[in-house]
């Protein structure tokens, strides 16, 4: 089973980051041949500031690594450094209807959001799919808002295997965990670098407590019980402690006689030392700065290897060769 997934660099990496794409992936390096890139490509799709666009994938490949990725059991590399994908983007391009792109919510969301409209952010999704079909992946590890996507690339696969014929491309299946694919933010709603409530992953002690603190609560005095229906605290609380000190804290909310300053305070304690271990590892790889171009390098080379096996047997299928 070959699995695959890919992050966007685009700024500080936060707590639904974590939880929505990097722990999942760390887990499946034990199962599965594991491919991980760095989607430098997509970036440009919103973002042209190329020492931001650097900076950002470095910082990514470093969080990356702190969290887990082991480039032994997984192949980790840059989405640019393999090019291949250009050509497979363009060859499922040749069969994808504008209709199936004029359809995708995200597309219609960012120019929502004041990003400009261009080619590249309407075809992410082809980009996307060449992306997951240039190394035969079988599954891939997607969030809610990327759906729809992965639907888009069994779309295409499948129409690109009737056109060319049965195995051209292998067609991949999504890998959702339910638990944790919607991770709220600070303010209650998703969170997301486009609604300004994330709470980062690495960082200074004293600024993410703050941060923390500044959850939007009601005014149930200390005395009362707190609601924990659609608790901001109570949702975030869940992702970081056990079972039982998790019991413990919506056994509090039902209760009272615990403030909302204190019960934020706890989230705090158990969000700074789940990330412990993660922020050692971080300050370990920082200490060797080439360390991390090493890795790069050689996930990339692994990675062209399987994508030029994969891209000579479709460009025979397609008459190319």
């Amino acid at each position: 089973m070959r699995i695959l997934t890919g992050l966007q660099p685009s700024g500080k990496l936060h707590v639904g980051n974590y939880f929505g794409a990097m722990e999942p992936a760390v887990r499946l390096q034990d199962e599965g041949e594991a491919f991980y890139f760095i989607a430098d490509y997509h970036a440009m799709t919103s973002s042209q500031n190329p020492a931001a666009l650097r900076e950002n994938v470095r910082e990514l490949a470093i969080d990356f690594l702190a969290c887990g990725l082991d480039p032994a059991r997984a192949v980790f590399f840059r989405q640019s450094a393999v090019p291949e994908v250009n050509e497979l983007a363009w060859l499922l391009s040749t069969v994808c209807p504008m209709g199936l792109l004029a359809k995708c919510h995200s597309y219609k969301d960012k120019t929502a959001q004041g990003i400009a409209a261009n080619h590249a952010l309407f075809a992410y999704p082809v980009l996307m799919a060449a992306d997951i079909l240039l190394y035969d992946s079988n599954q891939v590890p997607v969030g809610k808002d990327q759906k729809q996507h992965l639907e888009v690339t069994r779309d295409l696969a499948g129409k690109f295997n009737e056109t060319y014929g049965d195995g051209t491309v292998v067609i991949p299946d999504p890998i959702i965990r339910e638990d944790t694919a919607l991770v709220i933010g600070l303010d209650g709603q998703k969170m997301s670098k486009s609604y300004h409530n994330t709470l980062p992953i690495f960082g200074e002690e004293k600024p993410m407590r703050k941060l923390i603190m500044k959850i939007t609560t009601d005014s149930t005095p200390v005395e009362a019980p707190k609601p924990t229906a659609n608790s901001t605290i109570l949702a975030l609380h869940k992702l970081f402690a056990s079972a039982s000190d998790h019991a413990a804290m919506v056994a509090d909310h039902e209760l009272g006689g615990v403030g909302y300053g204190d019960l934020k305070k706890r989230l705090a304690d158990q969000y700074w030392e789940f990330f412990a271990p993660m922020r050692a590892l971080r300050e370990e790889i920082l200490t060797d700065p080439g360390y991390v171009d090493q890795v790069l390098a050689a996930g990339a080379l692994r990675a062209r290897d399987e994508a030029g096996k994969v891209l000579a047997r479709i460009r025979r299928a397609v008459g190319l060769c």
